[in-house]
């Protein structure tokens, strides 16, 4: 009865085990510009693993309007804060969208894997498409730099987050880069299961 009772003892004090974190480190379109939060992808994806008896929790670290050099400054602070096991990286549209070097994108992607990886935490990258009136040269090295990431660090890749969405009026807010709601959840449908593959079985 003793031994017993001191195994309870041992259990009850024992630290509950910190559910596994999901980061992701996106721009405006994780971030849900336009849309009520809840709305957003993000949100759905949170409440899709709850509902699912998945034991992650989401953590969104997306800033509007941020590069891939932003969100590699600020990475490692996320890193260290929620010690994420796994990482979703969604950046590089705003660095096409301003023509900025693409060899400096897809370094900056690359340290991203390369620093999440370092802490034990799996990496899902996804990517983004630019409008056509960037001209095909440009658009077509800019969609290829996440192929290269991706090959390069051996990393899953979303190769179209807007799948679905982007050509489609209906799914996109008056900007035509942002989606509403309806797009969101086309978002989520892309992601899931590339995203799927990363996480352990659900109980």
């Amino acid at each position: 009865m003793r031994l017993l009772l001191a195994a309870i003892g041992i259990l009850a004090a024992s630290p509950a085990v910190a559910a596994p974190v999901i980061l992701v480190v996106g721009d405006s379109i994780s971030a849900a510009h336009g849309v009520a939060m809840e709305n957003g992808w993000v949100a759905r994806l949170r409440q899709r693993l709850a509902d699912r008896d998945y034991p992650h929790q989401v953590v969104n670290a997306s800033v509007g309007g941020d590069t891939t050099s932003g969100g590699l400054s600020r990475l490692p602070d996320a890193l260290a804060e929620h010690r994420p096991a796994v990482v979703v990286i969604q950046l590089g549209g705003n660095d096409g969208l301003r023509g900025q070097p693409l060899a400096a994108m897809r370094e900056n992607l690359g340290e991203m894997v390369a620093l999440s990886r370092d802490t034990g935490a799996r990496v899902l990258l996804l990517g983004i498409r630019l409008p056509p009136n960037y001209g095909p040269a440009y658009t077509g090295a800019f969609t290829e730099v996440y192929r290269k990431v991706a090959a390069n660090r051996d990393v899953p890749l979303v190769p179209r987050l807007l799948a679905g969405v982007g050509k489609r009026g209906e799914f996109m807010q008056e900007d035509r880069i942002h989606p509403n709601a309806g797009g969101h959840d086309r978002i989520l449908a892309n992601v899931w299961p590339k995203l799927t593959e990363l996480l352990e079985p659900a109980p």
